[in-house]
């Protein structure tokens, strides 16, 4: 059955005044117009952008905070100042909440992120394309123009005819038609015999900076020791020769309270003395593992920022060359401003030339020690994952068994690489220095009490020797092992030395992973050096 095409016109409506419309179809939120400068609702940025969202607000103080990989833009509601990265920055309309939706300036979203706007004043309809949109064009060709119809049917209602020669957007296809739109903003269906596909055009990607480059020192990957630093200094003529070490990350800075004031340890005659080596210094800033002033100094853009300007200082004035940050012991509701605070710190840093990594441990279902890192999109913005890739047994674990298996390490490393997406090149396989002496002793009910002590590479040597012991190789964990009674108690080591290095950095080759650290420098056998180096720069 053949049907005549309705001549009925109905004209185009919408829900909003100024009603959004991306990729042809119309959002759940509308814009605010001021001064022809387009204001967008969050919620909607929210829904585009998805969970790499850069754009967070902070209800209490009224500040949104805008994050691009060199970029850190801070303002205000209702203001037109703020800071881009440490610079004032001004604002030609401000942002503002409105029924309790925050509504933020586009331009702003052009400049940061490359998101294009078009405003049609004469029908108040707002467009939106993200850079690098592909946007197919199409050309009207009936001479007495072709009617964009409220749904894809030659029954529907027209909305309006669009003139022979004009372009379109078209934004889909089905069954014969075009959902397309025209220069005006109005989105309708247009029969496909009605319009000539004429191109395509691109939407303008956004010129970023020069990308900052973490690791300079082509062909060699990262070898990287932490130096535990507590109460005493470390006297550097006391640290012998360290061959094919290129970074070390002295424990300086702790969070000490919830407004992010932090404490540092730093020594000038220490980075001297690295500089003089040629390592770098990633000095390591730490959250005290203290979970509740995490809480606090994480929770807003003040002490966040506080942190950051703090950590900054002491780069310049300390000479570092990065900053290797080490949040333990949190609670999984201060995830994502975790993953925030680390959006904030990393353009900033980037801008003094330092280089941001962060330490994570392996996947696990401890809420204070795994739970809370959002390793995919922590990955995302740092240059360095370290991957704490120890205490498989811990040290009051209930049952006896290697610090770090070569299975269970393997597995760590997959679960990043494979479920998070973290890539290879920023991942950094983090080993273990020491081990642990287990203790497996019956107590008066008959019942094995197990209790363990770390200690070093050298004392293991020297336990051996004084024992007379020989170590056999514990195929599934993949290094040697030794036991031995002591006072009724067996007392079982899984030994860390050169098998068991090489083993694990065999799967930094494997799976191409950026380098290796080391915790940490004192629990050293001197050899253990040339060891890591010799393995790290062997050919494939």
């Amino acid at each position: 059955m053949n049907y005549i095409p309705s001549s009925e016109k109905q004209d185009p409506s919408y829900t909003f005044a100024n009603p959004v419309l991306i990729d042809g179809k119309q959002a759940e939120y509308g814009a605010i117009i001021e001064n022809e400068g387009v204001k967008l609702p969050l919620p909607l940025l929210e829904s585009l952008f998805g969970e790499d969202n850069p754009i967070h607000y902070e209800e209490k103080t009224g500040t949104v905070v805008l994050t691009s990989s060199s970029k850190v833009l801070r303002f205000k509601t209702e203001a037109l100042t703020g800071l881009m990265n440490q610079a004032p920055f001004q604002l030609s309309i401000a942002a503002e909440v409105s029924d309790g939706v925050v509504y933020i300036p586009a331009s702003l979203l052009t400049e940061m992120f490359g998101l294009q706007t078009s405003y049609q004043a004469d029908t108040g309809i707002v467009s939106l394309s993200k850079e690098g949109d592909i946007i197919t064009l199409g050309t009207a060709l009936p001479a007495k123009g072709a009617p964009l119809r409220t749904a894809p049917s030659i029954r529907e209602p027209y909305m309006l005819k669009i003139p022979a020669g004009e372009s379109v957007k078209i934004w889909d296809e089905q069954d014969g038609w075009y959902l397309a739109q025209n220069n005006a903003g109005h989105v309708g269906y247009i029969r496909k015999q009605e319009i000539k596909i004429s191109g395509t055009e691109q939407v303008p990607e956004l010129k970023e900076e020069q990308p900052f480059v973490a690791w300079k020192v082509m062909g060699q990957k990262i070898n990287m020791t932490w130096e535990a630093v507590y109460q005493r200094r470390i006297d550097p003529a006391s640290i012998g020769e360290m061959p094919g070490l290129n970074v070390v990350s002295p424990t300086w800075f702790e969070l000490v309270d919830g407004t992010g004031k932090i404490k540092g340890k730093a020594d000038p005659a220490y980075v001297k003395w690295a500089h003089d080596r040629g390592y770098q210094v990633w000095a390591l800033f730490s959250n005290g593992f203290e979970p509740d002033q995490t809480t606090e100094a994480l929770a807003t853009v003040e002490t966040r920022f506080h942190m950051i300007q703090q950590l900054l200082a002491f780069a310049e004035l300390y000479q570092l060359q990065g900053i290797n940050i080490d949040f333990e012991n949190v609670y999984t509701k201060d995830k994502e401003n975790l993953v925030q605070f680390v959006r904030e710190l990393t353009p900033l840093l980037h801008e003094q030339g330092l280089v941001v990594s962060i330490d994570v441990t392996p996947k696990s279902n401890s809420e204070m020690w795994s739970v809370f890192l959002d390793r995919k999109a922590l990955g995302s913005v740092v240059d360095y994952m370290m991957v704490m890739a120890y205490d498989e047994h811990w040290a009051s674990s209930p049952k006896s068994g290697s610090v770090a298996s070569l299975p269970w390490t393997e597995h760590s490393i997959k679960r990043i690489l494979e479920e998070d997406g973290v890539p290879a090149d920023k991942l950094v396989l983090s080993m273990p220095l020491y081990t642990r002496i287990w203790t497996e002793k019956k107590n008066e009910s008959g019942a094995v009490k197990v209790s363990s002590k770390a200690i070093g590479m050298e004392r293991v040597k020297t336990i051996i020797a004084e024992k007379n012991l020989t170590p056999v190789l514990d195929e599934a964990a993949g290094q040697h092992y030794v036991e031995y009674k002591e006072d009724d108690a067996l007392m079982r080591i899984w030994i860390e030395d050169d098998y068991s290095i090489k083993a694990r950095i065999d799967l930094v080759r494997k799976y191409d992973l950026a380098g290796v650290a080391t915790w940490q420098r004192a629990f050293q056998t001197p050899s253990i050096w040339t060891t890591i180096d010799e393995a790290l720069s062997k050919k494939p």
